[in-house]
């Protein structure tokens, strides 16, 4: 299993310092929110994120991938009604997908909840249409890419679309496309599912519909720093991992960061090690 930091925790550290504190905490690598690398992700370079992604490579680590992907440049949407706003939203997740080939990740998080909530006027059924379109297209260019494009399912106190596993991984079967998946973020998860994230984990990573897991607690906060026990968790990821269902990349993805962003990320690190070594101590 490998471990990676969604970078913004780090923030306002410049990059390369991102990558040196990650290296020395202990991950195996970063999963880059696109908004931190420019203002305007749309304008970096391929010739930029080749220099990125050595950066990353001197201080050891891997950037696995990416998420947070709608945040910049400001006015995307899959759902809203304007076919020209969603045009220019899916030539965004397009482009990211190569900037992600660039930086040599392997998978994208779509998450964005703002941009793709319901809006006023729109129903339900309607703002799914669009946000399948999109995916549908997003996932062309992710095959394209070589990379494998997660649609994050999220609880109702962020977005009102696509809360739980079963709903993303049924858009993700009507798309019918490989390079599109959906993924298990454990802080939504543990608000929205019915079951416990580590049984949900169970029932689902077998299917091959699962591309991604990112750890947090309900809470907001890093792993280790609320009550969601991540050791059936891990168990669960460790099996899977061996048997070929499960990338065995795992991404810590605080929001609530105590008592800040590098001791987080200490923390985070620290308890998922612990708990990762124990296990495999115990066999």
């Amino acid at each position: 299993m490998r471990f990676a930091l969604c970078n913004e925790v780090l923030q306002p550290l410049p990059f390369a310092q991102q990558c040196k504190l990650a290296a020395d905490l202990g991950y195996d690598g970063l999963e880059v929110a696109p908004f931190t690398l420019a203002a305007d992700p749309m304008a970096l370079k391929d010739s930029e994120a080749a220099v990125l992604r050595r950066v990353a490579e001197d201080h050891g680590l891997k950037i696995f991938g990416l998420h947070w992907l709608l945040v910049a440049p400001a006015g995307l949407s899959i759902v809203d009604e304007d076919a020209a706003v969603r045009s220019r939203t899916v030539a965004v997740m397009q482009r990211l997908c190569e900037l992600c080939a660039l930086l040599g990740g392997s998978y994208l998080v779509h998450g964005s909840p703002k941009q793709r909530s319901v809006p006023a006027g729109s129903s339900r059924a309607q703002a799914y249409e669009r946000a399948r379109d999109c995916f549908a297209q997003a996932a062309k260019a992710a095959a394209q890419a070589g990379v494998i494009y997660c649609v994050e399912p999220l609880s109702p106190r962020e977005t009102d679309l696509l809360n739980t596993v079963a709903e993303a991984a049924e858009l993700v079967r009507e798309v019918g496309q490989p390079a599109l998946r959906t993924m298990i973020d454990c802080s939504a998860a543990g608000q929205a599912e019915s079951e416990p994230v580590h049984a949900l984990m169970q029932r689902w990573l077998p299917t091959g519909l699962i591309g991604h897991v990112q750890v947090n607690d309900p809470n907001r906060r890093g792993p280790g720093q609320g009550d969601l026990d991540f050791g059936p968790i891990l168990r669960v990821l460790r099996d899977a991992a061996a048997l070929g269902q499960f990338p065995g990349i795992v991404a810590a993805e605080p929001f609530d960061y105590v008592p800040d962003g590098p001791g987080c990320a200490a923390r985070a690190i620290g308890y998922l090690q612990g708990v990762l070594s124990g296990q495999e101590g115990h066999g």
